[in-house]
């Protein structure tokens, strides 16, 4: 850092962490002071966890204080390295670098995250008391959840267990559930659940494959009519455990609910194609040629139907 930038820097933190004034700040005032440091220097800056110790001191109960605590231990908790696999992908992504070893061949490395135990500790402590000040924010369960994700690197047996919870609460107390920034409505919570049942289904573990499975029988038992989480059971037979047979049973208990499914038609569509039946294939066909979004496929479906 250049020299003459230290005396501005230290001028922002110095009337961050000590106000002239005497009177004890506000809650409004520990929010800007901290969003100025976060804008200047990141969530993990000089002088931001000494401001959210005096803030926290303050006002104990604050929720932005809350949420600063979590963003900055969590982050403080991680560490970047980089590790070679033999793998195409790790947890779903793709390798950071491709290089070549002496005999030509790719050598793939990864951008693997390891966590500081102590220092997650202290992030759920302080959003696990966000959410008991506030529960009906659904986007602090989701925080939490989303951290437990990466922390357990596809094997989200706490993250499992903690969107179940959620699941049961949902389904049970039917909370009012707000999530700032999105609308709140009958289908916001399924639809949120689901993008979770996502990211355990493309991290692609034995054990995310699993939770991918555990989630969507968990929300049928809430949510029977919701044919995303059976298209999920269809998905898990199909794409992990290669079960035609049971894959293609789920998919049809789908189209039963949902005959104009997209997703369910075109995986029958493949499963029939895959085992040579003719006669499924042309079923799924025709039914792909009518709802298919994409104007291509919906020409590709009819030319290969007047090919069989």
């Amino acid at each position: 850092m250049k020299k003459y930038l230290l005396p501005a820097l230290l001028a922002v933190i110095f009337a961050v962490q000590f106000p002239a004034r005497a009177q004890k700040p506000t809650q409004a005032d520990y929010l800007n002071r901290y969003s100025l440091l976060v804008n200047k220097l990141g969530v993990e800056g000089v002088g931001v966890e000494t401001l959210l110790q005096r803030w926290g001191k303050d006002y104990p109960e604050d929720l932005d204080m809350l949420l600063g605590k979590f963003t900055y231990y969590l982050s403080k908790s991680q560490s970047n390295r980089m590790e070679t696999l033999d793998a195409q992908k790790y947890l779903g992504e793709a390798p950071t670098l491709v290089l070549k070893d002496s005999l030509g061949n790719d050598v793939n490395y990864f951008q693997v995250t390891d966590y500081d135990d102590e220092l997650f500790a202290q992030a759920t402590q302080a959003i696990d008391k966000a959410i008991g000040l506030n529960q009906e924010r659904l986007d602090l369960r989701l925080y939490k959840i989303a951290a437990l994700i990466g922390y357990e690197k596809g094997s989200p047996d706490m993250a499992v267990s903690g969107l179940k919870e959620l699941i049961d609460y949902d389904g049970h107390s039917h909370p009012a559930w707000e999530y700032p920034g999105l609308e709140s409505g009958p289908e916001l919570f399924p639809s949120l659940v689901q993008e979770y049942c996502f990211t355990f289904f493309r991290q692609a573990t034995p054990a995310s494959y699993e939770a991918f499975k555990e989630v969507s029988e968990k929300m049928l038992g809430y949510y029977p009519k919701n044919t995303s989480f059976l298209t999920n059971i269809g998905s898990y037979y199909l794409v992990y455990k290669r079960d035609s047979k049971n894959a293609l049973k789920m998919y049809n208990k789908v189209l039963k609910k949902d005959p104009g499914d997209y997703t369910a038609i075109k995986n029958c569509v493949l499963l029939a194609r895959n085992d040579k039946n003719k006669k499924l294939e042309k079923k799924y066909l025709a039914m792909l040629a009518k709802v298919s979004p994409d104007e291509t496929e919906r020409q590709q479906a009819e030319i290969r139907l007047k090919s069989l």
